[in-house]
This record gives C-alpha cells, structure tokens and sequence, in this order.
C-alpha cells in the first residue's frame, strides 16, 4: 500500500531538476551506504594507536579546549604548514585524519539525503567543492609559476642594476679624488695670489679713492648742500602728505559716520513707512469692514422700518376692522333689542293671555 505513493513521488522528483533517485533506488544505497558508515566507525573506533597520536599531536587545542580559551579561526587549511618540512608526521597524520573525517561526512549526508529526500545533493556538493578546490589549487600554481618567473627576472634586473651602481660608484669615487688632489693644490696657489691681489688692489684702492676725494671736493661738498636742501624739503613733502593723509582719513571716517547714519536713517524711515503702510492698511481694512457693517445695518434698517410701517398697517387694518365689527356687532344688537329678537325676544308667560 505505502509502495504506490512512494514511487509516484520519486517519479516527481526525478521529473524535478533537483539530483534526486526513486523510492527503491534510494532504500538500497541508504541500506549499502549504512553497512559503509558502521565499517568506517569500527575502523576509526578500533585505531587506537591512530587515536593517540591524533590526541598527543592535538594537546595544544584540546587543553585550550578544556580551560575555554579561544583560539583564532582558521581561514586557510594550508595556514601554519613549513613548505620546507612536507615529510613531517604531524602533517601526514592531520592528512589523514582529515581525509577519514571527509569521507565520513560525505557519506553521512549522502545516506541522510537518500533516506529523508531521497536525493544526493551532498555527494553532489561535496564533488563540486572538491573539484572547485582541485581547480583553485591549479590556478595558484599557475600564479606561483608565473610569479617565480617574474621574480627571477626581477633578480636578475636588480642584480644588473646593483653592478652598474658599483661601477658608477667607483668611476665616481676615482674622479672625485682627482678632484680633491686638484682642489688642494689650487686652494694654495689661489691663496697665495689673493693674498698678493688683495693687497695690491687694497693699495691700488686708496690711491684712486684719495685721488677721487682730491678730485671731487667741491662738487661733493654742493652735492652734499643740494643732498640736505632736498632731504629737507623730502621731509616736508612726507609731513604735508602724512597730515594730508590725516585730513583725508578723519574725512573718510566722517564719510563712513554719514553713510553709516545715512543707512540708519534709511532702515528707520524704511520702517516707519512700512509701519503706516501696515497702519494704513489696517485703518483702510477697518473702515472697508465698517462700510459693510454699515451697509448691512443700512439693510437691517430698511427692513425694521419696512417690517414697521407693515407691522403698523396692520396694526391699522385690524383696529379698523375691530371697530367696524364693534360697530356691526352693535347695531345688531340694537337691532335685536328693538325687535326683541333672539336673546332679547319676550317670553310669553302661561295664563296671562287670558287675564288681559
């Protein structure tokens, strides 16, 4: 009964794009995957030598373990490993411990899938990882080959260039001390001839600085008054100016007070202006106001006079017809008792007829 429905939902999902098996298929490798997990656990379980080198290669992270520190997590499985120390045992043994752990896993969730969903997503997941991991090792070789080609080259280039360095660097060093050996041997011979240029120039200077003086006397000494007379006036020129600048300065400070009190005004007439625009516009607001109060009170004013002198005529109107039927009523009265009819009619008493 229970077989139907399973194979119709299998066939669903195989219609699906979904890496799904039917009913029968899944049962059996579920069934052949479980014998494969129980050989796998007694293989493991039954290592002991395997388990204890696993725990004394391990102590660091299981004494942070057990005392709860935290270790730093590990972002790359190849983090920590000595390129140069391929061979050691720990790292044979982590490979291996590793690789019992992937296969473990991998068919654990294999045999979970097939049992729950009938699928086998995991198995296909893990392949996928692990081709996905084969090609990204592929492509860091690749960088690696290209990057120890490049650095060879580089090495190559900066040894090149250390060599012509050194060589420059001896070219430059011989020249220099050439140079040096030049300099020294100038140094003195230029020393001597200043020395000797110096004070033949030193003599040469005062003979020709007294023959200018000699020479120059009288023109030096009006050159000299002409020089005082134009200081003197210079000076008067710079005080003029200076009291000029003066006078100019107080005038623009001046200047500045009036514009300043030119503006101040301005902002107060401003706001004056505006204050009786607003005050006009407030008084012309109020007496439009109050020509329509007073346009509606002239309304209101016909209408009580109109309903006035309607009230009155009717007023009128009713007295007169009161009156006249006051009139009426007592003429027929009179009427009445002068005919005696009515009301006003004379009984006729019983027997008096008779008497009379």
């Amino acid at each position: 009964m229970s077989t139907t429905p399973a194979s119709e939902e299998g066939e669903n999902d195989v219609s699906s794009n979904k890496p799904c098996l039917l009913y029968l298929q899944s049962s059996l490798f579920a069934s052949v995957l479980e014998d494969t997990i129980t050989e796998l656990r007694v293989l493991a379980e039954t290592n002991n030598e395997l388990r204890i080198l696993k725990a004394w290669s391990d102590m660091g992270v299981l004494r942070s373990i057990k005392y709860g520190i935290d270790l730093p997590p590990v972002t790359d499985e190849l983090e920590g490993i000595d390129p140069r120390n391929l061979g050691c045992n720990e790292y044979k043994l982590n490979k291996l411990d590793a690789d019992r752990k992937l296969a473990i896993n991998v068919v654990i969730g294999t045999y979970k899938d097939l049992s729950m969903h009938r699928t086998y997503s995991a198995l296909h997941n893990h392949v996928k990882s692990i081709i996905q991991l084969d090609t990204y090792r592929e492509e860091l070789e690749e960088d690696e080959a290209k990057n120890r080609i490049l650095r060879h080259d580089l090495m190559k280039q900066m040894r090149q260039q250390r060599n012509h360095i050194k060589s420059v660097l001896y070219d430059t060093d011989a020249t220099i001390d050439d140079l040096k050996t030049l300099v020294e041997d100038a140094l003195l011979y230029s020393e001597c001839r200043s020395r000797y240029v110096d004070n033949w120039q030193r003599a040469r200077t005062e003979q020709h600085v007294q023959t200018i003086k000699d020479t120059e006397k009288g023109p030096s000494e009006s050159i000299e008054y002409y020089k005082q007379r134009t200081d003197h006036e210079q000076r008067v020129h710079s005080e003029v100016e200076v009291l000029i600048n003066i006078a100019i300065n107080e005038t623009l400070e001046k200047v500045d007070q009036w514009m300043n009190k030119y503006d101040k005004d301005m902002e107060g007439i401003d706001l004056k202006i505006q204050i009786r625009k607003n005050e006009y516009q407030n008084m012309y607001d109020k007496r439009v106001g109050l020509e329509e109060t007073i346009e509606k009170h002239d309304v209101l004013m016909k209408e009580w006079i109109h309903f006035k002198e309607e009230r009155e005529k009717a007023r009128l109107y009713r007295e007169k017809m009161t009156k006249s039927a006051i009139i009426v009523q007592a003429w027929w009265r009179g009427l009445l008792v002068r005919r005696q009819l009515g009301p006003y009619k004379v009984s006729k008493k019983k027997g008096g007829g008779k008497k009379k």
